[in-house]
């Protein structure tokens, strides 16, 4: 940290590992971050030797290693910190000894991969990153998966007062497509294929970037891998 400078606040939250840098400014609105006793605004900066406060509970911003897992989040599971809202939490159900937190979202009727971190830097950059690999994603649907589907698909679809960009989809069973999205729109997947007529029935993620799902069981989770990170890492700074 900068003695002449310091940093703002939200980012000494987010490299303490405590939550990215725009939950923070949510819990500096909501009055409930101190610092030095006292409610800050935003954008105000931490030295050398400021106690900063959650909820009264101290926050250090130590200089420690970061944990980085791969999750293969279940059906009805969601990607929430926040226990007291929803019981069948990511966090509750993952039951991870040190602090963590899911790097965007993948909603409660889909599955698949996700990535946690108490890292808030790099959550910044990922959901940030301009990078055009994207995340994929298999979906089934319940009907038959025509050529003209595929090609509007992959033209770009109107929804949420917008249209989708171009994308990568290909066919791969009679009800079932991949499809390669570098944007997240709220229930993008689901709603495209509702302008079609389509239902989704089945939505699983398999890949974020360079990770990738892979034979990770249900339910479980695995640390990245010192090459995974490294590329990660790379990928996101681009």
């Amino acid at each position: 940290m900068s003695k002449e400078k310091g940093i703002r606040i939200n980012k000494y939250l987010s490299q303490a590992g405590y939550c990215s840098r725009r939950e923070a400014d949510r819990l500096l609105e909501q009055g409930r971050i101190t610092l030095n006793d006292s409610v800050p605004e935003l954008g105000t900066r931490v030295f050398p030797n400021d106690k900063v406060k959650v909820d009264g509970k101290l926050v250090e911003n130590k200089s420690e290693e970061h944990t980085y897992l791969a999750f293969n989040k279940p059906v009805g599971i969601v990607c929430t910190t926040d226990s007291g809202v929803e019981k069948d939490n990511i966090i509750d159900y993952i039951n991870y000894p040190t602090r963590i937190y899911p790097v965007g979202r993948l909603d409660k009727a889909s599955e698949g991969l996700i990535l946690l971190t108490d890292d808030g830097e790099i959550v910044n950059k990922i959901l940030r990153s301009r990078n055009d690999q994207g995340k994929e994603y298999i979906v089934r649907v319940n009907k038959p998966v025509t050529p003209e589907f595929i090609k509007g698909m992959g033209e770009g679809v109107p929804i949420l007062d917008t249209v989708t960009k171009k994308c990568e989809v290909r066919k791969t069973g009679s009800h079932e497509f991949h499809i390669i999205l570098t944007q997240g729109l709220n229930r993008q997947i689901r709603r495209m294929c509702e302008y079609f007529n389509y239902e989704v029935v089945g939505l699983k993620r398999i890949r974020v970037i360079n990770i990738h799902l892979d034979d990770l069981p249900v339910g479980k989770y695995r640390h990245l891998s010192e090459k995974e990170l490294k590329d990660l890492k790379r990928i996101v700074e681009a």
